[in-house]
Parts: C-alpha cells; structure tokens; sequence
C-alpha cells in the first residue's frame, strides 16, 4: 500500500514547548524533528518535517505568517502531499489560520493544530491533537474546504474558530456555526462543510492594520492615534448591532477622509453588525460616512482579511464583506 505524503510544518509555541522552571515554559524550544520523536505519530504516513520557527505564537507577526504561507506553497507543489499539518501557539493560532485560508488556493486540507499543555505536563493535548491532525489532513473528506484547525477531537472552520479557553483542553469554539466535524476512534466524520471559499494573491506585504475596542465614554484618540502611526486600515469593534459613541465620530470621520479603511464588527460572540438604527453612532450612521460593515466577522478575523485585501488589490468595497 502507498504510504500518504504529509508534510509537518512547526512553527513553535505550547506544542513545541520545554519548562525551564518549575511551573515556566521556553515556548518553542523542541524542534519539528524532537516533536515527532516524542509523538506516536499514526502509521502507514510519511511525514515530511519542516521546521521553520520556534517562536511563541504572539511572537508572530504579518511577515512571519507570509513565511508559513510560502513554506506551504513550496511544499504543495509537491502533487504527491496529500495535506500539510501546521502547529502553532494557540494564543493567535485563530488568526494565522485565516490568513492561510484566505491566501492560499489548493484543494488539498491544510491543518492548523496546537496544544494547551506542554508535552512534558500530565494529561497533555500534544499527542492527539497532532495525530488527529495527521489523519485530517490526510482524509479526502476535507478537500476544498480551506483550512481548518484540529483542535480536541473537533474540526473547525478558519473563518469562524476562535480560543475561548486560557488554559482548558477544549481551548477553540466557533459559536454560533458549530465544528465541521470530528475525529473519532481515528475515523474522521464531516458533518457540514463552508459554502463559500476565497482567496486572494498578494501583491505586496501587508500593511498596518489596527482594531480598536469601543466602551462607553469612549472619545477618538485611539482611532487618531492609529492614524498618526499610518494605518492603512482600522477596525472598529463596537456593541450590539455595530454601535460607538457620538465622541468617536469626529475621529473617524477624519480617518475616512485620509482615505483610511474602517470596518465595523461587533463584540457580541453572535450575530451581525447591520444598520437598525438611525442615531449617531450608529451601524446606520457610519456607513452613510463611508464605514464598511463587517457582518459577522470577528475583529481579528475582519483585521486579517482587511490587511489581506488592501495588500491584494486597488479597492476594498462593501461586498468584500457581504455574502
């Protein structure tokens, strides 16, 4: 029997991680090769290591996330890899997730896995999460899909999946979508699959983009703030249906007429910014002064796709965000 071609990209954080005190981890100290040996990783596969970083996943940054993307394209050119497997810090696994979702174009099942624990720590998540990322990325089921994170058995979608949990084994959710599906006794099951798949060819490397958290009282010096250290973008989280207050407005009016791209989100874990209201401030109020609205998006996700857009192409509309 021909042995699947997975290739196994590592990039640091928990997953790879030692302690260096009691009760202290150095994220990213093992390398690709150590993680493998210490795994017991599914036979009849031939994994392909390759280590590109050992960082802590807040370590990395746009051009760190472009280095993943391209170390995944070299390996895709490769019709012989079945998948690829990527592990990843969980604190911004979610974002380099949908980055690699929206910028790279192959049918093939790129996965994104992590752990909570350290491989040394009692109970860890090291071992299933990466096995059972393996058998993901090697499973027919999952072609065409984008990519996806493994995470405690589930099987999420980019777009949506997000770290809920500090510290618990069920780290990731994606509210209100539910997961793909899950892998069982080594069998993997697909429950539901996206509709919609996009992706975008950079044209240049990407840009500042800034999310900006909105509270009652709040006033526009973070938003000029932003402007003043050259955003190309901005990413306007507010409340309920999309809503700031009336002292924000004169900010991003002006961020506007800089030419500047603001998306509103919202900080409700479910549902979509929309104009219900005809106030200041409002979802309503801010796309007449030229806001896009982000829909369902998270911040972080509308972020990324933001920064992608604006390195991808000469303008970034409405219906970039809608579906």
């Amino acid at each position: 029997m021909i042995k699947k071609k997975i290739t196994l990209i590592t990039t640091g954080g928990t997953i790879a991680s030692k302690e260096i005190n009691k009760g202290l981890l150095d994220s990213g100290a093992i390398s690709g090769e150590e993680l493998a040996s210490l795994c017991d990783l599914p036979q009849g596969y031939d994994i392909h290591i390759v280590d590109i970083m050992g960082v802590p996943s807040m370590h990395i940054n746009f051009s760190k996330m472009d280095l993943i993307r391209k170390a995944i394209e070299e390996e895709l050119k490769d019709e012989s890899v079945s998948g690829i497997v990527v592990t990843h810090g969980t604190d911004s696994l979610e974002e380099t997730a949908y980055f690699l979702d929206i910028t790279i174009n192959d049918h093939r099942p790129i996965v994104v896995t992590g752990s909570q624990r350290s491989p040394q720590e009692v109970g860890t998540d090291v071992f299933s999460n990466l096995k059972n990322s393996i058998y993901t990325a090697s499973s027919e089921l999952l072609h065409n899909v984008g990519v996806v994170v493994v995470f405690n058995e589930r099987i999420y979608s980019a777009k949506y999946v997000k770290k809920v949990h500090a510290s618990n084994l069920q780290g990731f959710e994606s509210f209100g979508y539910g997961y793909l599906g899950i892998i069982d006794n080594d069998i993997v099951s697909i429950y539901q699959k996206p509709v919609r798949k996009e992706s975008f060819d950079l044209c240049r490397p990407l840009g500042r983009v800034d999310i900006i958290k909105c509270h009652t009282g709040q006033d526009g010096v973070f938003i000029d703030a932003s402007v003043a250290a050259g955003a190309e973008g901005i990413v306007l989280e507010g409340v309920g249906r999309g809503q700031v207050t009336p002292m924000m407005i004169p900010s991003i009016q002006a961020a506007l007429d800089k030419g500047i791209t603001v998306v509103m989100t919202t900080s409700a874990e479910e549902g979509k910014v929309y104009p219900s209201y005809g106030y200041e401030g409002s979802a309503h109020d801010l796309k007449q002064r030229g806001v896009l609205l982000g829909e369902d998006y998270d911040s972080k996700k509308a972020r990324i796709k933001l920064a992608v857009l604006l390195a991808s192409q000469d303008r970034v509309s409405q219906s970039d965000f809608s579906y």
